[in-house]
């Protein structure tokens, strides 16, 4: 038997070992969850599954140390006394918290990470620069450090992101359940469907509303985590006393705890938590976005717009050939787009569909009827063969790099949409159209097609409200395994 199988097993067996306890005035409410679910020993270790990840993530990080040495001393003896000093490696990144951060947060990705890594990564060439002056290697040039450093960035976020796939191909999902009622419970067991990385199984708890508990409020909790891995609360009122309760049985119980803020729209756009000696306090970023960082911004358009361009442009001719066998019609499709502040401007996308596509457009959907300004066909018929394995793997929006080196779109922002839905928009909406529309953005990376009007005006609200080059990084680098998935692409 593996190392892995025998933790799983481990993790699993603790699930399914029964404990006494003593009995309880259980309100019938509250032992729904507790009674079809295994109640595990008090003693055994219910965050087996952050230990495992750890060690995988260590792991990944003596690899690229291991790299780092190569590189920096460039023969295998002189990689040898660099060998010493992996243990290092592993103290530094401890000291940066990269083994604690997963445990620490519901949902967190390598890519959330990169700035943190690429700091140990500086810190770990340092370390050996210095120390490898002392041994028979000798001093290594500034220039080699610098090359190693920027290499086993890149080497330490891929082994990272492999081990954390890794991870949750051989590790059971932690049960869940949510607490709680209303909109703010559903929109949270909604996350759960549409970000499988967080690798949770929801349990149906029948929408047990919190404030339906028997006066033994305590016994009612107790039993209510008896047997999961994690609670999330998510409620539409918070009591600091019953979530202070709640905390220290989970504490007691070992399950972890996570309550979902109320705070949503203009309210919950990532306000920055800080604290006056004991009092906590959310800061709110009330500016428009500095001409600074819009001139960042359009730099890295115009940048990754031309580099790309210039990358790709041998696919072309052969995309374009694809779409001319494939049915009759031009290569491109040019269609009418808001831009910012709502000004139309030609967006370019290569032909997925039938010729003449726009005119069959109200057989498939009369865009007067829309309950909402937005539309995506799961299956529209005038998609062609080839179009279909564009649309998949979204090469069809390659050609809106020329307008994003026009200016009339950015890299990451707002998904531009057609002018026709834009005139319905409600005044509420219209923020959206405050930035350039993006080829990528936060509906691109945060559920595609599958999102409803109000998620996708939510997640851009908060990218529209936090406009930053990190996060444009971020999103950017989120876009390339959704796309490779294809998840939501219609």
């Amino acid at each position: 038997m593996s190392s892995s199988e025998g933790l799983r097993q481990e993790g699993e067996t603790a699930a399914r070992t029964p404990i006494a306890r003593p009995a309880l005035a259980r309100d019938p409410a509250t032992a729904r969850v507790a009674d079809r679910l295994p109640i595990r020993q008090p003693e055994a270790d219910r965050f087996w599954r952050d230990v495992r990840r750890r060690r995988m993530l260590a792991l990944a990080d003596v690899g690229a140390a291991g790299v780092a040495s190569l590189l920096v001393t460039g023969s295998t003896t002189g990689a040898m006394w660099a060998v010493a000093l992996l243990p290092g490696w592993i103290l530094i990144a401890k000291l940066f918290g990269l083994y604690d951060r997963d445990q620490r947060s519901i949902r967190h990705l390598t890519i959330d990470e990169m700035s943190v890594i690429a700091a140990w990564v500086a810190a770990g060439t340092a370390m050996l620069g210095l120390l490898l002056s002392l041994t028979p290697v000798g001093p290594v040039k500034l220039s080699v450090l610098a090359a190693a450093w920027l290499a086993v960035t890149v080497v330490a976020g891929v082994l990272r992101g492999t081990v954390r796939w890794l991870w949750r191909h051989t590790t059971p999902p932690e049960l869940t359940a949510v607490l709680g009622e209303g909109e703010l419970a559903t929109a949270a067991r909604r996350k759960l469907e549409l970000f499988p990385d967080m690798h949770l199984r929801l349990v149906d708890n029948g929408g047990l509303p919190l404030n339906g508990m028997n006066a033994d409020r305590a016994a009612s909790l107790r039993e209510l985590v008896l047997g999961l891995d994690r609670v999330i609360v998510a409620m539409e009122w918070i009591d600091p006393e019953l979530i202070g309760q709640l905390a220290g049985i989970c504490r007691d119980e070992q399950v972890k705890l996570s309550v979902v803020s109320p705070l949503r729209g203009r309210a919950g756009a990532s306000p920055h938590l800080s604290a006056v000696a004991e009092l906590p306090v959310l800061e709110y970023d009330t500016r428009d976005p500095s001409r600074s960082t819009m001139l960042i911004k359009r730099v890295f358009d115009l940048f990754v717009s031309a580099s790309t361009l210039v990358v790709l442009a041998p696919l072309f001719p052969l995309v374009a050939l694809a779409i001319k066998l494939d049915s009759r019609g031009p290569v491109f499709f040019t269609q009418r787009r808001a831009g910012k502040g709502g000004v139309p401007f030609r967006m370019y996308k290569l032909r997925t569909m039938v010729a003449g596509a726009e005119r069959a457009l109200p057989d498939v959907v009369a865009l007067e009827d829309l309950p909402e300004p937005m539309f995506k066909l799961r299956a529209d018929p005038r998609v062609t063969r080839t179009g279909r394995l564009l649309r998949r793997f979204s090469l069809d929006e390659l050609p809106q790099l020329v307008n994003v080196l026009r200016g009339d779109m950015s890299i990451v922002g707002p998904r531009p949409e057609q002018v026709e839905l834009v005139e319905r928009y409600l005044p509420e909406h219209r923020f959206r159209l405050d930035l350039s529309p993006g080829m990528t953005g936060p509906m691109q990376v945060y559920g595609r097609g599958d999102l409803d009007f109000s998620e996708r005006l939510e997640v851009e609200f908060d990218y529209v409200e936090n406009v930053s080059l990190a996060r444009d990084v971020s999103i950017l680098f989120q876009t390339i395994p959704v796309v490779l998935r294809g998840n939501g692409a219609y």
